[in-house]
Order: C-alpha cells, then sequence, then structure tokens
C-alpha cells in the first residue's frame, strides 16, 4: 500500500508515497525519546542559529520551493509565496529575538510573610511533540509549530497529510539539510493509520490541526495516556458589513478573505452578515468583483486555483444542493469547471442563507461567499456568535472605536476591523480557536511556552533555623488566628507582628 498522488490541475499521476507502518512509527518515537535529552541540553541561542539554516534556504530557494508547493496543492504560486512561505522567515526571526526572554527564568514576588526566601518560574521542554498537520496549508501550518517546538527544546514527529505528500518530502528534505541532531526532527509520511499510530505513540504532547471529527479522536486518544493536546479545528468565520463600512475595500476584503486558496482556509470568510441599509449595493458591487478574477493554474498566474482535495468539491455540491432546496439562491457561480481537467470551482455568490442550513452550519472550505442580511449590527454580533465555531472574524465600519468595540464581542480567537486574515500571520499575536474551533494557541508567547512544562521554584537562604508555620503547634493558635484575620482584612503590618512573637517565643 502506498499514497497515490494526482495533480489538482491536470489529475494526472505524480508519483507514490510510502506510507509508515505502525511498528515503523513506534520506533520512531523510540528514537525521538533517546534524541530529546541531548536537543534540550543545546543552548538556547545555539539551537536558534542552528535553525537559522531554514530562513536562510527559504530566502534563497523560495520560488523554486513555492512552486513545488503550488504543483501539490494546486494554489497560485503568488499564494504559495506569501502564505506559506513567508511566514516562516518572519516566525525564526521572531523568535530569535524574543525566545531568550520567553523561555528564561523569572522572579516573581514572594510574599512578606516568607522572610529569606526568592520565587522563580523556569520553563523546561516537555520531551518529544508529535505533530499532526493538513493539507490546505501543508508548509506554513507545519512548520510553524514545528520550528516552536524545536526552539522550546523538543524533539519533534511530524506526520504531514497524505493529500499533499509533495510538500511533506519537500519539508523532510529541508530539514535534512540543515543537519539537525540525529533523530530530533523526524518527518513521516502516511495516512489516517500513520497519524492514528502516533497518537498511539510514546510522546509528550500532541498538536493537532484538522477537522472537528478527527480532533475528537485525537483527544480520546490523549486522554488515554493522559497528556496534553492542541487542537487547531474548523471555522465558520464571521464578516460583519456595518452600515457605515467603507465599501470598495470591504468587497474586495470579503473576496480574498473568502476565496484564497479557493476558500480553503480554517480562517476563511464563511458568513458575510450585511445591514439591511447597504445590502444591495454591497452584494452588486461584490458581483461585478468578482467577475474580474482569473482561474487556472499556477503557471498561469492566475487568481484562484483549483481545488486540493477532490473529495471537498462533493461537500463544497452537497452545501450548495441543501441551501438551494432550504430557499437560498446562487447568484454567480456554483458548480464545478468541466472544459478543462483538474478540480476547478467556480466562485460562488449564494444569498439567503440562514441557520440550519450546512452552509451556515457547517464549514464548507470552498470558494464560495454566503450572504446574510441583517437588520443591523447588533443582530450580526448576535448571529456571529450564536454558532459552533469561533475562530476568526471581522467588522467592517468607518468608526473604528465602534469596530473595535464590536470586534471585543466577537466570541472567536482573533478578530480584525477593517482587515480578513492577516492577523494569522503576525508573530506576535497567539492563534487558535474557541469552542469547536478546539483550544491551546501558538505563535507569539504561548507558541513556544505551549510546547514546554512550567515549573515554580522557591528558593530559602536558611537565615532560620525552622519556620513558624512549622511543628509544634503548641502555643500558636492565637496567634495564628490574628495571622489569618490580619491577612483576611489586609492588614499585613499586623500579620507580620504575630509572626515575630511567635519566634521571641523560641
Amino acid at each position: 500500500m502506498s499514497i497515490q498522488k494526482f495533480s489538482p490541475v491536470t489529475e494526472e499521476h505524480l508519483g507514490d508515497f510510502h506510507i509508515t507502518t505502525k511498528e515503523e512509527v513506534l520506533e520512531a518515537a523510540q528514537r525521538a525519546r533517546k534524541a530529546a535529552p541531548g536537543w534540550a541540553a543545546i543552548p538556547l541561542e545555539r539551537r536558534l542559529k542552528h535553525l537559522d539554516k531554514l530562513r536562510k534556504l527559504i530566502i534563497e530557494e523560495g520560488e523554486e520551493i513555492a512552486r513545488e508547493i503550488s504543483k501539490d496543492t494546486g494554489k497560485p504560486i503568488v499564494d504559495s509565496l506569501m502564505t506559506e512561505l513567508m511566514s516562516v522567515p518572519l516566525f525564526l526571526e521572531y523568535y530569535q529575538k524574543e525566545a531568550p526572554d520567553i523561555l528564561k527564568t523569572q522572579k516573581v514576588k514572594t510574599p512578606i510573610l516568607f522572610p529569606g526566601k526568592s520565587s522563580y518560574i523556569q520553563h523546561y521542554p516537555m520531551g518529544v511533540i508529535a505533530i499532526i498537520s493538513p493539507w490546505n496549508f501543508p508548509f506554513q501550518l507545519a512548520m510553524v509549530p514545528l520550528l516552536s517546538a524545536l526552539i522550546a527544546g523538543n524533539a519533534v514527529i511530524l506526520k504531514p497529510s497524505e493529500v499533499t505528500p509533495l510538500t511533506g518530502m519537500l519539508m523532510k528534505n529541508l530539514m535534512d539539510r540543515i543537519n539537525l541532531p540525529k533523530d530530533v526532527c523526524q518527518i513521516l509520511m502516511g495516512d489516517g493509520s500513520t497519524g492514528a499510530a502516533l497518537t498511539e505513540a510514546d510522546v509528550d504532547k500532541i498538536f493537532f490541526t484538522g477537522s472537528v471529527a478527527t480532533g475528537k479522536k485525537v483527544m480520546a486518544a490523549a486522554a488515554k495516556k493522559p497528556i496534553p493536546v492542541e487542537l487547531e479545528l474548523g471555522g465558520k468565520d464571521a464578516f460583519i458589513v456595518c452600515h457605515d463600512a467603507p465599501l470598495e475595500r470591504t468587497v474586495k476584503g470579503a473576496l480574498w478573505g473568502g476565496l484564497i486558496n479557493c476558500g480553503q482556509m480554517c480562517v476563511s470568510v464563511e458568513r458575510i452578515f450585511v445591514v439591511e441599509s447597504i445590502y444591495d449595493t454591497f452584494v452588486d458591487k461584490l458581483k461585478e468583483e468578482i467577475q474580474k478574477l482569473t482561474i487556472g493554474a499556477p503557471e498561469e498566474q492566475c487568481d484562484i486555483g483549483p481545488m486540493t482535495f477532490p473529495s471537498q468539491i462533493k461537500v463544497v455540491e452537497q452545501h450548495l444542493a441543501d441551501a438551494l432546496e432550504k430557499g437560498a439562491k446562487i447568484t454567480h457561480g456554483g458548480k464545478k469547471i468541466t472544459d478543462r481537467p483538474g478540480l476547478f470551482f467556480e466562485p460562488t455568490i449564494i444569498e439567503d442563507v440562514k441557520p440550519g442550513m450546512l452552509i451556515y452550519d457547517e464549514e464548507t472550505f470552498g470558494p464560495v461567499l454566503p450572504i446574510i442580511k441583517v437588520r443591523n449590527e447588533h443582530q450580526a454580533l448576535k448571529m456571529a456568535n450564536d454558532h459552533q465555531y469561533g475562530l476568526t472574524g471581522s467588522v467592517w465600519t468607518s468608526d473604528h472605536k465602534r469596530g473595535l468595540e464590536i470586534a471585543s464581542k466577537m466570541e472567536c480567537g482573533q478578530a480584525m476591523v477593517n482587515d480578513v486574515v492577516l492577523a494569522v500571520g503576525n508573530p506576535a499575536l497567539p492563534f487558535g480557536g474557541v469552542k469547536s474551533s478546539g483550544f491551546g494557541r501558538y505563535h507569539g508567547k504561548e507558541g513556544l511556552l505551549g510546547f514546554t512544562h512550567q515549573k515554580s521554584i522557591m528558593v530559602d537562604r536558611a537565615i532560620l533555623s525552622d519556620e513558624p508555620f512549622w511543628f509544634p503547634y503548641a502555643g500558636k493558635l492565637p496567634h495564628m488566628t490574628k495571622i489569618f484575620k490580619s491577612l483576611l482584612k489586609g492588614k499585613m503590618l499586623g500579620a507580620v507582628t504575630e509572626l515575630v512573637k511567635i519566634r521571641r517565643k523560641k
């Protein structure tokens, strides 16, 4: 058995790839376990310097790497450059500057009741991290958590998606070329059985990006050990168009946010709420602009490529059919393109969308813009939040202060005002969702600390031979009662006075 890869552009056979067996996965985990302590012992500065080799490779060979990703996924080469590759050097540069402060031992306050003591917080590597990455952004969504885990001092086992094996082999080649210590970073090609085996292997954390259904299985497997798991799952991102939205920017933002990567993003715009006072104007402008988009293969330098995963076309078609049956109407596009080979699907506008339709309730993951007319921004916010998903969202208005107020009330992990998607590319902003969109955060400070264990340390300078709170208790109750009451009343001086009295009695 092997993975057969077909081009999403031409449907030609591109190669067969080995499926790593369960036995091979378990052996890889054992190797990683042995390699982890040595990598953790290397000073952070040297780990960062080692990984900087990857940043230089991406800069030097960026266009060639982007072309390989586009061959695998079908996305425009510009998308591969800007949304897949660029973020990786940016994250490496960010952590080169910030990681020493993020991971250093921090001294924290110690209560005055504990004289002669100092308190610290340390972070240390978990050990072996398992990463299971998706097919829609197969490079970026694998490399950022992989590099974060390595910087934090862990050994890593990455299982890329079987849908995009060319990118999996590309990443393996790049990581081999930077000559990390043996078995510190292992990339295992395979299918769902490989991923399932990895969740059962001897690892210390599982970082999973993918569907809600698979995420639940990963979480159940982790619970048996138990080990921590981080889930970055689906989204149904709300795009709120206020009555005073800057229309030209808003329309272009909706198109790009909903159709980039052919709509195959967890942060794609999937619910566009438009206030009724500007609904017709917005929709007319959207239809005008969507007709200007070009569709084609990566080398044709078009705006939209094919879909990547054949099964996903069936999901899009099912969602559209269900919506039509329940009263929605397609006003642009709506079907697979059949006059050329490949997995091309027309950019689609569908109106009169409402709750209860699959296209409203579930993640569509395709080039579809569902539009919902609302009375006002209050109704838009209520509907945006009354949903199982909560990954990202956006608000579009000329009143920036009001936009920030609405964004602050959105129930999601990231929100933007007059912008879309790009917050994901800011290395300093933690990324992750709420509700069925998952939990945990990567990127930013949290992106490193999430791959560490936290340890609290208290040090006594041995000034005293014993402690007032230690045995024996005889004769201490009256003083301890006064200390108890003083602390609850915020009278620290009174508590300290009683401690001194206890010491004098010794």
